[in-house]
């Protein structure tokens, strides 16, 4: 039986005061893809500057609908649900 993937909804904080939202399964490994120009689009042309927050997802169908919950919302929604979420060092 394979091994059942975890799977992450992030936030990135990127230039100009933007907000990213997207799902992994590595949040710091998807967060150095996008850091050296790999990601999408958005943080090609957003320098992301730090991971807001991540949130664990049963599977990667939950995780892609609260992507796209999350992306619906308003910026000052979305920094409360990071702030909820927040990575702790």
């Amino acid at each position: 039986m394979a091994k059942k993937q975890t799977w992450f909804v992030y936030m990135l904080e990127c230039r100009g005061a933007k907000i990213y939202t997207g799902i992994t399964t590595d949040v710091a490994a998807r967060f150095d893809k996008h850091r050296a120009g790999k990601g999408a689009a958005y943080t090609r042309a957003n320098k992301p500057l730090r991971v807001l927050a991540a949130k664990r997802t049963a599977d990667r169908s939950r995780a892609s609908k609260l992507e796209a919950q999350l992306k619906k919302l308003a910026s000052p929604d979305k920094l409360r649900w990071a702030i909820r979420h927040k990575i702790r060092a």
